[in-house]
Order: C-alpha cells, then structure tokens, then sequence
C-alpha cells in the first residue's frame, strides 16, 4: 500500500468524484482511477460505489479514509521534523479561528507567517469554539483561537489565554435602549435575542451570566457568525451581546453596556501531544512557548 494511493482516495472522498480528484492531485483520471483499483485488488474490497452519475464511499471505504487521512499527516508531519532538525520550517500549518476574534489581528500574523515561512502550506477555517477545540484534539487543525467562559476546561490540549473582555448589547436606531450607555440585565431579558447557536461556546458566555442573575431569556433567532447576527439586529429582529472588541466594528448598530457583564476569554489552543514544527514557530511569533 502506497501513500500515493492513499492519497488519491482522500482526494476522491473529499471531492465526490474521480475528475476533480485528479486534478487536484494533478494527475491524468485514467492514473488515478488504476492507482485505487489496484488499492482495491489488495485490500480485497470496494472503496468507492461508482455511479454515472455519484461516487459515494462503501462501509469498507469509510472505514479507511479516516486511517489513510492519519497515515498521510504522519508521513508529512514526519518530513516537517526532519526539516526542522536541519533548520527548515516547512509541512502545513491548519488554523482554526472564531469569527470574533480580537486578541490578534489574525490575518497580519498568518501574512507575517507565510512571507517568513514560504514553504509551509498554511489554511485558515473559521468555526465556533466548540468544534474548532475538537478539530485541534484530533489533529484535524493546528492551532485554534477560541473564545471561552472563564474557568472553562479545554480538555485534551494545551492552551494560553490571550485576552479578557465583556459582552456587550448592540441595538439597532430607534431601540429604546439606543440612547442609553448602559442597562442591567434585568432589562436586557426583557428583549427577545438574537443569538449564537444552542450549546455553543459563544452562547454559554451569554447563558451563563443571566442563570447567575437568576434571569431567563428569549432567544429567537440563532446564527453562527457574527456578520448574521448584526444583519438581523439591524432589521430589527431582536438585540444581540457579543464581544466588546468586536461591536465597534459592526456599523449602524448601537452599543449599551450591560451591569454585570457577562466575560469571556480568548485563547489560543494546539495539541495536547505537541504541536508541529510550523505549529511552534507560529505560537512563537504570537509569544507562546509551546514547544
């Protein structure tokens, strides 16, 4: 069995078809196509259901996606470590961000990162804290920055709090809490909310702070970024509390501080098991020490 060929059934997978498989491996179809039958030949099953009009992965075949995924991070991650014992940062670099985050202007980093870096494939995906923390327990991601109650546990990987801040209501013209600098939270649960997603961490910032007031909430409108999530405010839907940092930049919307305020912290997280080569001239540059 050949990474090559592990390779190629990745590729399948995650593109749903042999075409667009091959190009992005760069390879002529018929090759790739003769590559994974002869995968097939030795494993002594079908990967893949083949259809005119669908490709779509067998029982055998989503067994062995995941394990080739890890065996082709192994191997890369395996080059990456040998370059860095000669000196050299190279390999891939997977970031995971919320779309709130404000400790670090992100996109300066990772321009900094690559132009001193070149040879480090570096990805950018945006999520909500929860998933993003479990992508970087997998080793799906590298690196992720989260934003995170206090005292909130991120079992099964390291981490480094970058920043401390509140929540703060934004409204929109015309609300009767426009004019105001700040309200209670008893007001604030008179209104109905515009919020993040049940059970996310984005939403616990807020929950948790009204359950410590003994308040409840209506939320009637769920998002999962914070773009959305000001569109609705603005059309007059409902409120919405989120960062501090980042309500300045949400236009046409009023900010009115709550008393208390519900925290948060924004973190940094990577691998419990110890991050990549390019992980660690990363958090380098951001001044954490992770190696």
């Amino acid at each position: 069995m050949e990474l090559q060929q592990m390779r190629y059934v990745v590729a399948v997978a995650e593109t749903g078809g042999f075409t667009r498989a091959a190009e992005r491996c760069h390879v002529v179809q018929s090759a790739l196509s003769h590559q994974i039958a002869r995968l097939e030949k030795e494993l002594g099953a079908r990967l893949f259901d083949r259809t005119s009009r669908s490709v779509r992965l067998t029982t055998a075949g989503e067994a062995f996606v995941p394990v080739a995924r890890q065996a082709l991070e192994a191997a890369e991650r395996a080059r990456a470590e040998v370059a860095a014992a000669t000196g050299e940062v190279r390999g891939r670099l997977a970031v995971g961000a919320i779309s709130t985050v404000a400790a670090v202007d992100l996109a300066r980093e990772l321009g900094a990162f690559r132009s001193r870096y070149p040879r480090v494939r570096v990805s950018l995906q945006m999520e909500m804290s929860d998933p993003l923390i479990e992508k970087v327990r997998e080793g799906t991601l590298d690196v992720a920055f989260v934003g995170l109650v206090p005292g909130a546990r991120t079992d099964g990987v390291r981490e480094r709090e970058l920043a401390r801040g509140e929540l703060v209501a934004v409204v929109p013209p015309g609300h009767p809490l426009a004019d105001r600098e700040w309200t209670t939270l008893a007001r604030l649960a008179r209104e109905t909310f515009v919020d993040f997603t049940a059970g996310s961490a984005a939403r616990r910032q807020r929950d948790e702070a009204f359950r410590a007031a003994g308040l409840a909430s209506e939320v009637a409108f769920e998002v999962t970024t914070v773009e959305f999530l000001a569109k609705l405010v603005r059309a007059g839907l409902g409120i919405g509390m989120v960062p501090e940092a980042i309500a300045a930049d949400l236009p046409g919307l009023h900010i009115v501080r709550a008393r208390p305020a519900p925290e948060r912290t924004e973190r940094v997280v990577w691998s419990g098991l110890g991050p990549s080569p390019a992980a660690v001239a990363f958090l380098a540059g951001l001044g954490v020490q992770a190696g």
